[in-house]
């Protein structure tokens, strides 16, 4: 049996490309080595159509049954079968090669062959991607993404207990260090052996470019500096978003804040994400524009958008750095009383800002959306975060992706969604369930709103209240609320540039 998975597994390397008919004997030579087998005979047989998720299971369960690994954790079946994979990978230097090749033919083929490797060589593995759940709800802002994440596997608490004795190693020092690429992994870090990474020069120093392995959004990127430094919104920040847009037109690419409470999850290295994607945020209008002195000649507004954005357009990237970089100092050290909004609170800095950078035809875009960490003792996670009211369905960080308008929700809403339509077609009293509970004030509001509710429309009422309360955690977000009052405190902003 063990002869037919190896088959299949070099069946698949050769369709998807990894292999060339004269890597075949090579490679069945290193999936024995990691299986620790001696004898190999090819079947005879090819299948018509090879998966490569069953094929993993039949070689992880089999080097289980041998004692090579604990066949019912998640983390070492991935750490095993991501070594699997790595005997199919071609070396960094042919990847690259091949991407530099095609792109000097087309930026977009280069990227099509590097997304498409990347999930070839199971770094994205397709079939826990597609386990998302994915909806959009209409908005006075646009259509809303949202989505419910059950693509990265839930920890079992035998592995956390592992990795808490595990010797802890400096290397590679994050998950975005180039020191990734062909790492092995251990209990507490990922195997990369199928990894592989595109250098790039990104304001004339050395990058990286590489897919996120949980892809939020069609060809999820993500651009890594290749020293261990911490996120920084400057004007460099600017210079390497326009750098990367003329390297890739078709993309976008934005950063994360560079405060805890409205930054990434990853601020101790320098990076940022982008892709092939256009999101509602990209797609809604300057409401109201404006005219900055010593800008004339730059488009300048407030976007329609429950963030507090500025958008600045002009076919010159350089004048779009010089006046983000205005921007970014007038904000730093902004203070306005009347709107809460402080730039230090006992020395320590509030004020900062998320910027999304893209290309609309011959003309650069540069979204500044304004944020600030101000916590109070009422809103102990931050004032601009989400409020109390929404912490049942999230209550985590609003980072870059959920500021473009795409909701980035936990597992755990599939199943208690899942038991909280069965409660609320069967009548029954939401607080009955420890797991529902945190949702009864919700339900209680919105199901009034509704005459009709029955098993076919239940999935969908959940999903647009969802969404509702996704656009609600936005608007929490915004500095300037979408109010008279908001756009005057706003426009008092503007009018200290």
């Amino acid at each position: 049996m063990v002869n037919n998975s190896i088959k299949k597994l070099l069946q698949y390397g050769i369709e998807t490309g990894l292999l060339e008919k004269d890597d075949e004997i090579y490679t069945a030579n290193r999936i024995l080595e990691v299986l620790q087998e001696d004898d190999y005979e090819e079947p005879e047989q090819e299948d018509t159509e090879v998966c490569l998720e069953e094929i993993l299971k039949e070689l992880v369960d089999y080097a289980a049954a041998k004692g090579m690994l604990d066949g019912n954790s998640v983390v070492e079946r991935d750490l095993f079968d991501t070594k699997l994979m790595g005997c199919l990978v071609p070396r960094p230097s042919e990847v690259n090669a091949k991407f530099f090749e095609l792109y000097r033919r087309s930026p977009v083929e280069a990227t099509e062959y590097f997304y498409k490797f990347s999930q070839d060589t199971d770094y994205i593995r397709r079939y826990r991607i597609k386990k998302d759940m994915r909806w959009k709800v209409e908005s006075i802002y646009g259509d809303i993404d949202i989505s419910i994440n059950l693509s990265k596997p839930e920890k079992d608490p035998k592995a956390i207990a592992a990795a808490k004795l595990a010797k802890q190693s400096g290397y590679p020092k994050c998950l975005l260090c180039k020191e990734n690429a062909g790492y092995a992994g251990r209990i507490n870090h990922p195997a990369r052996q199928n990894h592989r990474t595109i250098p790039l020069t990104i304001n004339q120093t050395p990058w990286g470019l590489q897919y996120s392995p949980y892809v939020y959004y069609n060809e999820h990127c993500i651009l890594f500096n290749y020293e261990h430094v911490p996120m920084q919104i400057e004007r460099a920040t600017f210079v390497k978003l326009f750098d990367f847009i003329k390297l890739f037109p078709h993309y976008f690419i934005g950063s994360n804040a560079d405060l805890p409470i409205v930054g990434g999850s990853i601020l101790s290295h320098d990076h940022y994400q982008g892709g092939n994607y256009t999101f509602a945020m990209a797609k809604s209008p300057i409401e109201k524009h404006v005219v900055i002195p010593g800008y004339e000649d730059v488009e300048a507004g407030i976007v329609k958008w429950p963030l507090s954005v500025i958008r600045i357009r002009h076919r010159d990237a350089r004048r779009l750095i010089d006046l983000a970089d205005h921007i970014l100092k007038v904000w730093r050290g902004y203070t306005d009383e009347e709107a809460f909004v402080f730039a230090k609170t006992d020395g320590e800095p509030h004020n900062t800002i998320t910027p999304i950078a893209r290309k609309v035809d011959d003309t650069f875009e540069l979204d500044l959306a304004l944020r600030n960490n101000i916590t109070t003792e009422e809103c102990p996670m931050g004032v601009y975060h989400p409020h109390a009211q929404y912490h049942h369905i999230k209550k985590e960080n609003i980072g870059l992706i959920e500021v473009m308008g795409l909701a980035v929700l936990p597992a755990r809403l599939k199943s208690e969604m899942q038991l909280l339509s069965e409660y609320i077609l069967a009548g029954k009293d939401v607080r009955e369930d420890e797991s529902l509970r945190k949702h009864a004030d919700w339900v209680e509001a919105f199901l009034p709103e509704y005459q009709d509710i029955s098993k076919d429309n239940i999935d969908e009422i959940l999903q647009k209240e969802i969404g509702k309360v996704f656009v609600g955690v936005l608007e929490d977000a915004g500095v300037y609320k979408c109010t008279p009052e908001g756009r005057k405190a706003f426009m008092r902003f503007i009018e200290t540039l």
